[in-house]
């Protein structure tokens, strides 16, 4: 049985999360999705797993933390893939990739759970979850960018295809 086991924030997150637990699911796969809202839910048993997270502010979401601090043992014994999501994914500023990595590996350390791979995954625009100031402090990101955005609806930057071709590569290790 493969887990996945996220926390998300605005939702896109638990949208690629279900992404691989479909795509999973078709292939043949056992699956459990499991969504982390304090980082203290029980692991189940599994084979391979799967953890997924979005970079808010250079760190990820403390349930996620919390669930591989918890499970860092088990989970190092395993094929495990590491999701990060994120809206600088999107892009192709060297030192934004550069940054990403730090607070993926940063994440890693502190938690003694090493990944045996990271996947940096393009996230979301999600304007209809953002309150006034997060809307406000959203459109400034998108205008540094050059990115035209609408303030009223969401943007989507998740490159499926790609996503897809990681979760049937972990797949085919993890088997």
């Amino acid at each position: 049985m493969i887990l996945i086991a996220y926390a998300t924030t605005e939702g896109q997150t638990a949208k690629i999360a279900q992404f691989c637990a479909d795509r999973l699911r078709q292939a043949g796969h056992a699956v459990e999705l499991l969504k982390l809202d304090t980082g203290a839910e029980p692991m189940p048993d599994c084979d391979a797993a799967i953890l997924a997270a979005s970079v808010h502010v250079g760190r990820y979401q403390d349930a996620i933390e919390g669930f591989a601090l918890r499970n860092a043992l088990a989970l190092n014994k395993m094929p495990t893939l590491f999701l990060a999501v994120s809206l600088a994914a999107a892009g192709d500023d060297a030192e934004e990739w550069t940054d990403l990595e730090r607070i993926a590996q940063g994440f890693q350390t502190r938690t003694g759970w090493q990944a045996g791979k990271t996947c940096q995954v393009a996230g979301a625009f999600r304007f209809t979850q953002y309150d006034f100031f997060r809307r406000l402090a959203m459109r400034w990101i998108a205008w540094q960018k050059g990115e035209e955005v609408d303030p009223h609806g969401d943007r989507e930057y998740t490159d499926w295809k790609a996503l897809g071709a990681e979760i049937d590569a972990f797949a085919a290790q993890a088997a």
